[in-house]
């Protein structure tokens, strides 16, 4: 029996999830002696698993209305280039993959055209957490033949306004594996018996590069001067970036490693048992912290004329911008946006959490009760194994 299945995906984070969704589902497929096909918009994760990926979109990703402005007519080249390829090869079923815009217009235009393919979405936009205007929901519900939730509040959201919804639970769960013992992780890593790391993930869009990273930079050098045996450590999720980051070192005379994005799935687990707190932006990377335990400080910054128009003109409202936060609507990690997102802040709740037992008993308490929303073991292939039954 032969299968095929598009994907349409963006961004680093959306390239993870693929690459992952996709090999469950031909393990699935081979279960069932299928012979599948899977092909659509990704990136290299998903390439590895053996997706045939039509254009990358990792690279073409931006937060913001004024900084995604470059992007539109790319954006736009690829939608078109997709929707033909959907319309003169129709797979068995299309799943999109978070990347809000371009998704759902996908989504839209395919469902009014007269081409039945069944729509999936898996991680959907967080729209159960913030609002745009007055509106309560996108059009997703409409196209979407099924809705694969990794959140109960997102399964709840949905369901309530008519959605065919199935709660899985979150990806990161599947990931998250124990971590190394710390004087193995200072053997692979090179380190002395008294240095840790200052764990910094600042950017996985170019546009990050010139809102976050350099007061994440200003903010890891204070507290390397007062604590001379933090060492920095910077994962690079993109290869074009390594550089970037290296420079971003050098400038600000901070101590550290880029790590490359080749050397990162193997370097990660010894990275992480050596962090004592963490710097990011908001994405996924916090939920995968919170679920390793390690402390950490969202900071996020775009410009101001986006902040403007997501404001005074679009009603943007959201009350946290970490997921780790929104999903339990409480503050358990401390976040810094926009005017708020200064070096000196950052420092000084860095100490606090490095030097104070209090506020790393209400992390650990925070994210104890986090993961007990976030579902079992199993996620991903719960839902591949539903996609795949829905297509024979």
């Amino acid at each position: 029996m032969n299968k095929k299945i598009f994907i349409s995906t963006g961004e680093v984070s959306g390239d993870l999830h693929g690459s992952l969704l996709s090999k469950a589902l031909l393990e699935e497929a081979k279960k069932k002696s299928i012979d599948l096909e899977i092909c659509g918009l990704g990136g290299e994760r998903m390439r590895k698993e053996g997706v045939k990926i039509l254009q990358d979109t990792t690279s073409i990703s931006a937060i913001g209305i004024w900084e995604a402005l470059p992007l539109i007519l790319p954006t736009i080249r690829i939608q078109k280039r997709f929707y033909k390829l959907l319309k003169k090869y129709p797979p068995d079923c299309l799943i999109l993959i978070d990347y809000m815009g371009p998704n759902i217009k996908i989504g839209t235009k395919l469902k009014r055209s007269k081409t039945k393919i069944p729509i999936f979405y898996y991680i959907a936009p967080q729209e159960w957490a913030w609002r745009v205007g007055n509106n309560t929901t996108t059009n997703l519900i409409k196209f979407s033949d099924k809705i694969f939730a990794i959140f109960k509040k997102e399964a709840a959201f949905y369901k309530k306004r008519g959605g065919n919804v199935l709660w899985v639970g979150h990806p990161m769960v599947d990931l998250t594996k124990k971590l190394p013992l710390k004087k193995d992780a200072r053997t692979i890593l090179n380190l002395r018996p008294n240095q840790n790391i200052l764990l910094l993930m600042p950017a996985s869009r170019p546009q990050e590069l010139r809102y976050v990273l350099p007061t994440f930079m200003k903010a890891a050098k204070k507290l390397q001067q007062k604590y001379p045996s933090l060492v920095v450590y910077i994962p690079s999720c993109r290869i074009a970036f390594d550089e970037i980051f290296k420079k971003a070192l050098r400038k600000y005379q901070v101590e550290g490693f880029v790590i490359s994005q080749k050397d990162c799935a193997k370097l990660k687990p010894y990275i992480y048992s050596l962090t004592k707190i963490s710097f990011c932006k908001s994405g996924t990377v916090n939920m995968e912290l919170a679920l390793y335990g390690i402390p950490q400080i969202v900071g996020y910054r775009v410009s101001r004329v986006t902040a403007f128009i997501a404001k005074k003109i679009l009603n943007f409202k959201v009350k946290y911008i970490s997921p780790v936060n929104l999903l339990v609507n409480k503050l358990i990690i401390p976040e810094f946006v926009q005017r708020e997102f200064d070096e000196k802040k950052i420092f000084y709740k860095s100490c606090r959490i490095l030097e104070g037992k209090l506020e790393k008993i209400k992390i650990k308490k925070g994210y104890a009760f986090l993961k007990k929303e976030l579902g079992e073991e199993g996620v991903v292939q719960r839902a591949a194994k539903e996609i795949i039954n829905s297509i024979i």
